[in-house]
């Protein structure tokens, strides 16, 4: 609702007899505050204002604003909280948890799809259609939506976790957010569960073994991930169970994994930071406080099932994290304002990226991804459901509504496109030399010159090593016929080698068999004179 800009209609200070009545408003619905923290809510004598707009869409909307920030707004007749208010008062709402991915999309305008719930081990909360209910992002309890069930609990494990689940009436980071005072969600720790408890509930939401199987097979039915229409999102995933330390859970490190906690939990924050500067951070972002960077961005690139703890890891605080990394010349932070720093510059071209991959190690990296999280399908293996990060490294914007699942050799062959193509040539008595871009391969021509002489031309050497002077040296010497060194058209800083006549064959015999060159790499071979002709 709040997308896009709204048109301010008035603006104006609520009356005594006013606050009292939307004091009682605020109890009846939401019989889950109590009188007392109502009473915060719409306080008796701090500053509180009536501002009434129009949405882009041309809904009248009444918004109450406390403190500067919007609490409470209120659409035909029905009064709903901001998350402003639901970061004081958490629980105010039954909460669903989705990915941080989702979240930008709901931003953008779209609706909250089935297939972008994650099922926690109690099961769903229950809930009827029409219900407000808060949105959550996995590891925080932090609403960082509102919207209106579009179907009860039970509709919604029936359908197989299919369709549009929530009707999004309101977002962190929308432009009612933005009329507050803009700031970030609070981290709020999930709760935890007695085991018994988790399988009592987990009891009350199961159903048969038909539906079980249904939702582990649930589908993308359209992506969410590249604009902000109403898209359907990943398949349904089940939170890790949280670890005996509540301090580290949700990081489930691997008993065979020789690091430890604090060192995994540094990997992770750099990760995070790297992520986070990568996608999410834009050069009109700067300057950017560092606690805004940390909370609306660094957290939300965590991975799924993981949750980041600076206070795990060995740089403790941020700041500390932030001065080793303007130590490393990746970022540079100042404090623009009393005891607060802020990002001012960034270091993009900076060498963040990690090692080359060869196509088989992307291949079993995709496959092992695939198997590791539940995508082959169970009916046939040859095709694999869609979660929001393979979606949004290979789907195209006209696909978002369409595409739910891929065969195995189409989504191999979309993941090796989108990467960034990089060859690597060795020589004797070299290190390996890696270079961006395809390797272009050595290129034999044959010309027409004054006269209507031949020439063999040769060009592209240096990208295998190969001197073109030397090489041209050999051939003069070979094929006694005069060669020249000259610029090669439309290639800076790269020589070409002009023999006179067709000496297709000699230069072949000299790449192939001396320089021992793979023949994929050579174009041109087929041009060698026929035997018993004129060269």
């Amino acid at each position: 609702m709040f997308a896009k800009a709204f048109r301010v209609r008035s603006n104006t200070a609520i009356k005594g007899s006013d606050r009292r009545k939307l004091r009682a408003d605020v109890t009846a619905a939401f019989p889950a505050l109590g009188t007392d923290q109502a009473s915060e809510l719409v306080p008796g004598k701090e500053e509180l204002s009536i501002l009434k707009l129009y949405a882009h869409r041309g809904d009248a909307v009444t918004v109450y604003v406390s403190g500067g920030n919007p609490i409470l707004f209120e659409l035909e007749k029905n009064l709903y909280p901001t998350v402003y208010t639901l970061w004081s008062y958490p629980d105010l709402l039954p909460a669903f948890t989705t990915w941080p991915l989702v979240l930008e999309k709901l931003v953008g305008g779209a609706d909250l799809m089935l297939p972008g719930i994650v099922v926690p081990p109690a099961g769903l909360p229950q809930v009827q259609k029409g219900d407000l209910c808060a949105i959550v992002l996995v590891g925080n309890r932090a609403p960082v939506a509102i919207g209106v069930a579009a179907m009860s609990t039970s509709e919604m494990l029936t359908s197989g976790l299919k369709g549009r689940g929530f009707s999004v009436l309101h977002t962190y980071e929308d432009h009612l957010w933005r009329s507050g005072d803009k700031s970030s969600p609070p981290f709020i720790a999930p709760l935890t569960l007695d085991p018994s408890d988790v399988s009592e509930e987990k009891g009350s939401v199961q159903a048969g073994p038909a539906l079980q199987d249904d939702m582990r097979r649930l589908t993308l039915e359209g992506k969410e991930e590249e604009n902000g229409e109403d898209q359907q999102m990943c398949g349904e995933k089940t939170l890790p169970e949280a670890s005996e330390d509540p301090g580290v859970r949700g990081l489930n490190p691997d008993p065979a994994d020789s690091k430890t906690l604090q060192e995994q939990m540094d990997e992770l924050l750099q990760q995070c930071f790297l992520h986070a500067l990568k996608c999410r951070i834009k050069k009109t972002d700067l300057p950017l406080l560092t606690s805004t960077f940390l909370g609306s961005h660094v957290f939300s690139c965590c991975p799924e099932g993981r949750q980041l703890d600076i206070k795990k890891s060995s740089y403790k605080k941020l700041s500390k994290f932030l001065q080793q990394m303007q130590q490393e010349q990746i970022i540079q932070v100042k404090e623009l304002s009393k005891g607060v720093e802020s990002i001012v510059a960034v270091d993009w071209k900076h060498p963040r990226k990690g090692s080359i991959l060869e196509g088989s190690e992307v291949r079993m990296i995709i496959i092992n991804y695939a198997k590791k999280n539940d995508l082959v399908d169970a009916d046939n293996k040859n095709l694999v459901h869609l979660d929001p990060i393979l979606c949004d490294c290979i789907l195209e914007k006209s696909e978002q509504h369409t595409v739910m699942k891929l065969p195995w050799d189409s989504l191999l062959t979309r993941c090796l496109e989108k990467l960034q193509p990089a060859y690597q040539v060795t020589f004797p008595g070299q290190g390996p030399v890696v270079k961006k871009g395809k390797i272009c391969p050595i290129d034999i021509t044959l010309a027409q010159r004054a006269s209507n002489k031949k020439v063999t031309v040769v060009r592209n050497l240096e990208a295998y090593g190969l001197d073109p002077c030397t090489v041209a040296a050999t051939l003069q010497q070979r094929c006694q016929a005069s060669t020249t060194v000259t610029p090669a058209p439309g290639a800076k800083d790269s020589l070409q080698v002009q023999i006179q006549g067709n000496q297709v064959h000699h230069l072949g015999r000299l790449l192939l068999e001396e320089y021992q060159l793979p023949r994929k790499h050579i174009q041109g071979l087929e041009k060698a004179p026929k035997p018993g002709k004129k060269k």
